[in-house]
């Protein structure tokens, strides 16, 4: 049976998105992105440049062969997000873009008015949007309404590693929109949140510091890969329903019972 992500139509075989900043090398980035199966990897135009550097960059990116997702990192205001946004479309290619639009400094958090603001803008624009958010359901649900058939949002604060802080939000996402694709972005920092949050029925995570900030990011990015196929499939199979109180795991029921005969 197939079981691939969609997202705008298209479908891939990794749930696993990965990011290409904060690698301590460009052979890092290369080899953590190769190790970690995905089929996408996203970029940053604005924290790139012209550069011959930022040319190298480009190339390594393009030598993947995997599909780039452009985001609108360090934005702060709708028009921002716009220019670059259109930028990303000329340089990339794509009408697909993954929204940021930051309202806080210090966590990081999307800026939730601003969002709804330029996703419809985007939208309208003919730009397939990505918006990274908050776990707020209603944001969420408007999200969706203006036309987002991907929802992005945060398990914490985006480069916390603190995993899932409030899976009750997550799930209720997940239940409340049953046919939005859903990914986990920001706030994973270990395999097994991954594992949960994949075993919660998202469709998909996407990391960048967990595995760029790791001592060793290749094989942090085999792990993630693991711990990602492991939690759908978790998933797909259908946990054992939770007790509370002990059960046999052998029956006692039909057993044979053994006598003690004294001689």
């Amino acid at each position: 049976m197939s079981d691939l992500l969609t997202i705008y139509g298209q479908q891939f075989s990794s749930r696993l998105l990965i990011g290409s900043a904060l690698y301590p090398s460009p052979h890092c980035m290369s080899e953590a992105i190769k190790a970690s199966g995905s089929d996408i990897v996203t970029v940053s135009l604005r924290r790139q440049n012209s550069t011959t550097a930022g040319d190298d960059f480009w190339q390594l990116i393009k030598n993947t062969g995997l599909t780039v997702l452009p985001n609108t990192a360090g934005c702060h205001s709708v028009q921002e997000v716009l220019t670059l946004a259109q930028m990303c479309r000329e340089v990339f290619a794509t009408d697909w873009i993954k929204l940021e639009l930051i309202g806080d400094d210090y966590n990081l958090q999307p800026d939730p008015v601003a969002l709804l603001e330029a996703a419809q803008k985007l939208l309208e624009l003919g730009f397939k949007v990505l918006p990274y958010c908050t776990d707020d359901l209603v944001i969420c649900q408007r999200l969706v309404n203006l036309g987002c058939e991907v929802i992005m949002p945060w398990a914490a604060p985006i480069g916390t590693g603190k995993g899932i802080l409030n899976p009750y939000a997550i799930q209720s996402i997940r239940e409340r929109l049953p046919d939005t694709t859903l990914i986990v972005d920001a706030g994973l920092g270990v395999p097994s949140h991954a594992c949960k949050a994949m075993e919660m029925g998202v469709d998909a995570v996407l990391l960048n510091s967990a595995i760029a900030g790791a001592k060793d990011p290749v094989l942090m990015a085999h792990a993630f890969a693991n711990a990602t196929l492991a939690g759908r499939q978790s998933y797909l199979a259908g946990a054992m329903a939770e007790k509370s109180t002990a059960a046999p795991s052998t029956p006692t029921l039909g057993m044979p019972v053994w006598h003690q005969f004294n001689e």
